[in-house]
């Protein structure tokens, strides 16, 4: 009898604590922010990573859905997450606002009324005026390198027939492109008064391109057949080697532009 008392002592001590660990467990609740725009953060998992910040780029996985659970885009089943800058109106303005609260390494679900999603738009698997619920993870966090203007005082500037102008900062010793290469490279936009208007550095993700091959503006694709692999160049592009008499986001018709570019790496054409 002493040994079946015990034995069921025992069990009923193991059912005890096991049925406390399960009621702690139950009682685990998501961090859980509002903002006044009427974004809810749930963190449902805590990174330790650094926290994103105005200006970071981040890179982030994400399921949305609808209410209703009908989900309208997943970036895993892609195998290829969103990258942006912060802050910068670069996605819906609920994402802006909820992903400052988290850090690299969160999981956590995004529930966005209309107003800072999509609005009274219709965009077909998307209804109007449709709250949006995001499951997404902070990946990476990177802060932004801000680009600083080549020195050029002093140094040479090879003019070319076309009107490209070359200034070379840095000579590379790699191979130079030919037509078809793969190239990538990292790059700088400025006006002639020194006001940026694009940049790769900024946003942490060199341009890949296939060089000679109409992908890029005409002296562009002048001037990558010319610089090696390594080399930091200043690159001034007349309007007719740039975008001529056409407006384009933030350049107005006729510039002349100039880029810093760094030549970071190409692979031969096949």
């Amino acid at each position: 009898m002493n040994r079946i008392y015990n034995f069921g002592l025992l069990t009923l001590l193991f059912l005890v604590l096991t049925s406390c660990g399960s009621s702690k467990k139950a009682t685990v609740q998501p961090v859980v922010y509002q903002t006044p725009s009427g974004v809810k953060i749930e963190i449902l998992k805590s990174g330790n990573g650094p926290k994103a910040e105005p200006g970071n780029m981040v890179l982030v996985h994400y399921t949305g859905r609808l209410t209703n659970d009908t989900v309208f885009d997943d970036s895993r089943k892609r195998g290829r997450p969103i990258r942006f800058t912060l802050g910068k109106g670069q996605v819906i303005k609920g994402w802006d606002e909820g992903i400052a609260y988290l850090h690299q390494g969160d999981v956590a679900r995004l529930t966005i009324p209309p107003a800072m999603a999509y609005g009274d738009r219709d965009l077909g698997i998307i209804p109007p005026n449709s709250a949006l619920i995001f499951d997404v993870e902070v990946l990476e966090v990177i802060p932004v390198v801000k680009p600083q203007p080549f020195n050029v005082t002093g140094l040479d500037t090879l003019k070319y027939e076309s009107g490209l102008q070359v200034i070379i900062i840095k000579q590379g010793e790699g191979p130079t492109p030919a037509a078809g290469d793969v190239v990538k490279v990292h790059y700088s936009g400025y006006f002639t008064d020194g006001r940026m208007f694009d940049s790769s550095v900024e946003r942490a993700m060199p341009l890949v391109i296939k060089a000679g091959h109409g992908q890029v503006i005409k002296g562009w694709d002048e001037a990558l057949l010319k610089l090696p692999v390594g080399t930091k160049a200043r690159l001034i592009l007349p309007p007719q080697l740039a975008y001529g008499d056409r407006e384009v986001g933030p350049i107005p018709a006729n510039s002349t532009l100039v880029f810093d570019v760094e030549i970071l790496d190409k692979e031969n054409s096949q």
